[in-house]
């Protein structure tokens, strides 16, 4: 049995059928002008095969934001508290955690209108196939799941048709194979890309730019040193001067770099002495 808005499964650290909260679903908050609307990101791992691949997909998940992880059928009974699995994962082992497994594909689509299969799709017939930085944009407030199948076996067609689309990562035409990690790691950072990513904060403080009055300092204290190393002939110096203000005007230079620039010209003056 299923309750409303959860999924029915065997899942660390919630009972079976117990409703998912908001924040456990991977899922923002629209700021609309009704009522908040949930958006769902699900990433579904069909009948996996190999430990490490669920704990680099919990990894890739985690560093995009988003933590609804189900299994359906995988092929250990503990992939999810395996040593492997938690190694795979390094630090996401809260997705673990909270991930779900189920049966039965249809009882991992609770809450989720629109299904994203990462397969070809069939010679026969079948859903659409969108490259993800293209299609995913148009999906930004809708609730979503990405499929993905087996590393052994890839998705049977009957899977492939449940889906409402396909997508598929431009790769090398002459080599394209990814493992599942890598797949789920390129779609989740997509994803979180169509709902506006993450703001990359410097490390560093933003270096101050010299004003004006250092850059002519600098350039008076370079016209004496050039003017004792013999380079600049005051009786005739052209254009030399002019040319290197403009040089210094385009290279915006730190505090720091104006420093060094006269510590440069004072030492050619003690030589020139």
């Amino acid at each position: 049995m299923r309750e409303e808005g959860g999924l029915a499964g065997r899942k660390s650290g919630r009972g079976l059928g117990e409703p998912m909260r908001p924040a456990e679903w991977g899922g923002i908050l629209l700021r609309a002008a009704g009522p908040a609307l949930v958006q769902t990101t699900r990433f579904i791992l069909l009948e996996t095969s190999q430990r490490g691949n669920v704990g680099a997909a919990a990894r890739a998940m985690k560093v995009m934001g988003f933590h609804d992880l189900v299994l359906v059928r995988p092929r250990f009974a503990d992939v999810l508290t395996h040593e492997e699995t938690l190694a795979f994962a390094s630090g996401a082992a809260d997705v673990l955690a909270g991930a779900t497994v189920v049966d039965r594909l249809e009882d991992a689509l609770t809450g989720v209108d629109c299904l994203l299969g990462t397969a070809m799709t069939p010679r026969d017939f079948g859903p659409p196939c969108h490259a993800p930085r293209e299609h995913l944009p148009q999906l930004a407030q809708r609730s979503v799941a990405l499929l993905f199948g087996s590393e052994r076996f890839g998705m049977a067609n009957e899977d492939v048709y449940r889906c409402h689309a396909l997508l598929s990562i431009p790769t090398s035409p002459d080599y394209g194979s990814l493992n599942l990690g890598q797949a789920v790691q390129l779609l989740a950072y997509e994803r979180r890309q169509s709902l506006g990513g993450f703001v990359v904060e410097p490390r560093t403080a933003e270096p101050a730019v010299a004003d004006a009055r250092a850059v002519q300092g600098l350039l008076t204290h370079w016209q004496g040193a050039l003017v004792k190393l013999g380079f600049l002939d005051p009786a005739a110096p052209k254009k030399l001067m002019p040319r290197l203000n403009q040089l210094l005007n385009r290279a915006q230079l730190q505090e720091e770099e104006i420093h060094i620039l006269r510590g440069i010209a004072r030492a050619i003056e003690r030589r020139c002495c």
